[in-house]
């Protein structure tokens, strides 16, 4: 509703008996509209400004010499070109027509507020237009006069209009009060209307709401180099988001920990960069991120997913063959105890037993001490099954891989798995992925078997990865809500020091120190396809679910077909993607 549009007002029985009133002390322009609020009996209880009720705390006579002298009415009349009307012939006006200007004389308003033809009645909210006849717009700036005569009278108004552009309209007191009551009416039925139709959240939503507004702020902050406004939007963050509150409250508190190292690292403004490359500002030991990474394969279904669909592919490359070579890139974080090799040996001790001879599995990274362990595990856990497993491991990052380091056998079938691990090769110069995916290409697999997170994490702008990344958590986190009670230090564990570290190295850090450089699934199938392979469809959609089906975990979990990949998610938000190549 735009107020100069207003026309016409419904005054009620309650509206009529308003009348002007002013403070003793001097108002600027500004306030001027306040005068209004006060009816004959004190003020009317149905006007409110903010929310709370004012009273007028002074009043004056307006026959009294303050009213003369008050700075209302005397700007009022330096801004009229003509002058408003002489304050003694409104007094005299008033005295011939027995009417009181006192504002506080109930007797002096009720035989014209009475009258159904007195002119309040006739500035109404109803159709009938103002005395009856409507006002047309012209070109020019008119000049309004009203016969106030005829107004006291009970006859109907009438209005003349001049086509003078340098004429303004005389206005009396009467016709200031009657456009600040419009003004002051039409805003209290907007602000309560707005009130009325306004949705009710609940104070969690408040509180979600508010931590949203206080990261981005933060955010924006910290992009701009803002130290001061950042500091004390951290300091508010600090103080509610909670590590054992709601799951956004849980999360907030991981992306202030990234803000806060990132703004450790900011330069002033006019400077380039960070102040100094970290690879991780507060690390935290490896005993804690070992657990924390079982725990996350233990109840979250992420890896595990990843696990099922790799395996499935695995067997079905090597149906009916008697060697086989498994190169795994990152032995799924250093996963302890190999799990996904535990299944997969006891699956072909089952249906592989009689045609296989030799499984070979070869780790690549850096995690040499786990790799050793790991693999005399598996090399134990196979004999018992009747298996003939030979493990290996390269110790090398895979920007440094080389061909030469995988050694590999003719008349064996080769297979390649990587889990959540070649993101961290993603580089803004793509030359690190490329070489590692050119490596593979060499070794000439039967297929590639390729899991990440299905979300954009590098995006050139800090800003579109922050926001990217809190919608993307915040899904994680709701699932961690929903399947762990609220006090269980196993949710803490999993989120402070796995995820946290993810969030951090996503926020705080830039250059070659961001290794978490997540992309969607079809970011990936533009990479994979550059380099040279072939997407091969994934065709265990039926499976897949009925594995998800058999999981003791709540519901919310979905797997869904895109492209040929398979993508599991929370409530519709993809969370990690499966998908398989060949050369």
């Amino acid at each position: 509703m735009v107020l100069s549009e207003l026309k016409h007002y419904e005054i009620s029985s309650n509206q009529l008996e308003m009348a002007p009133y002013v403070f003793t002390h001097s108002l600027y322009s500004g306030q001027r509209w306040n005068h209004l609020k006060a009816g004959v009996d004190g003020v009317d209880s149905r006007f409110k400004y903010c929310g709370s009720k004012r009273k007028a705390d002074e009043t004056f006579h307006m026959n009294s010499s303050n009213f003369v002298k008050h700075q209302l009415y005397v700007h009022d009349e330096q801004d009229d070109v003509h002058g408003h009307t002489d304050i003694k012939e409104i007094t005299n006006f008033c005295e011939d027509h027995s009417v009181s200007v006192s504002p506080f004389s109930a007797q002096s308003y009720l035989p014209v507020l009475d009258n159904p033809n007195s002119p309040w009645n006739l500035l109404s909210l109803s159709n009938k237009p103002y005395g009856q006849k409507k006002i047309k717009r012209t070109v020019s700036m008119p000049q309004t006069t009203v016969d106030t005569s005829s107004l006291l009278d009970g006859v109907n108004a009438t209005i003349r209009r001049t086509s003078s552009t340098n004429s303004f309209p005389t206005l009396r007191f009467r016709d200031h009060v009657w456009t600040y009551t419009q003004r002051y009416l039409a805003a209290e039925a907007i602000e309560d209307a707005i009130l009325e139709n306004k949705p009710i959240k609940s104070e969690g939503n408040v509180d979600g709401m508010h931590l949203v507004q206080l990261l981005i702020s933060c955010a924006e902050a910290v992009a701009c180099r803002d130290k001061v406004h950042a500091t004390n939007l951290l300091a508010k963050l600090q103080a509610n988001a909670l590590v054992f509150g709601s799951s956004f409250q849980r999360v907030a508190s991981c992306f202030m920990q990234g803000l806060t190292d990132r703004l450790a690292l900011v330069q002033p403004l006019g400077a380039v960069g960070l102040v100094a490359p970290a690879t991780n500002i507060n690390a935290i030991g490896f005993e804690k991120k070992e657990e924390a990474l079982r725990l996350v394969y233990e109840v979250c279904p992420h890896i595990q997913f990843g696990h099922f669909v790799a395996n499935l592919t695995i067997l079905e490359a090597f149906e009916g063959e008697s060697f086989v070579h498994v190169v795994d890139l990152g032995m799924t974080l250093g996963l302890p105890h190999g799990h996904q090799w535990r299944r997969l040996l006891e699956t072909m001790a089952n249906h592989h037993g009689q045609s296989l001879r030799r499984l070979r599995i070869t780790a690549v990274g850096q995690c040499f001490d786990q790799f050793q362990v790991i693999g005399d595990e598996l090399e134990a856990y196979a004999r018992k099954l009747g298996i003939n497993l030979e493990f290996s491991y390269v110790e090398s990052s895979l920007e440094r891989l080389k061909p030469e380091d995988i050694k590999t056998y003719e008349n064996e079938v080769l297979v390649v798995n990587s889990i959540l691990q070649l993101h961290c090769v993603v580089k803004e110069s793509r030359g690190a992925l490329n070489s590692v995916l050119k490596i593979i290409h060499e070794l000439s697999p039967k297929v590639l078997v390729l899991v990440e997170q299905d979300s954009s994490h590098n995006g050139p702008f800090f800003l579109g990865r922050f926001m990217e990344s809190l919608y993307y958590y915040s899904a994680i986190f709701d699932a961690l809500d929903a399947m762990l009670p609220k006090y269980d230090t196993r949710r803490a564990k999993i989120e402070q020091f796995y995820f946290a570290e993810e969030i951090k190295n996503i926020v705080s850090c830039e250059g070659p120190n961001r290794v978490e450089r997540h992309e969607r699934v079809d970011q990936w199938r533009r990479r994979m396809s550059r380099a040279g392979f072939q997407a091969a469809p994934v065709k265990l959609v039926a499976r897949a679910k009925q594995w998800l089906g058999k999981l003791e975990i709540c519901e919310g979990f979905t797997i869904v077909e895109e492209k040929g990949s398979l993508v599991l998610g929370w409530k519709s938000k993809p969370i990690v993607a499966a998908s398989c190549w060949k050369c």
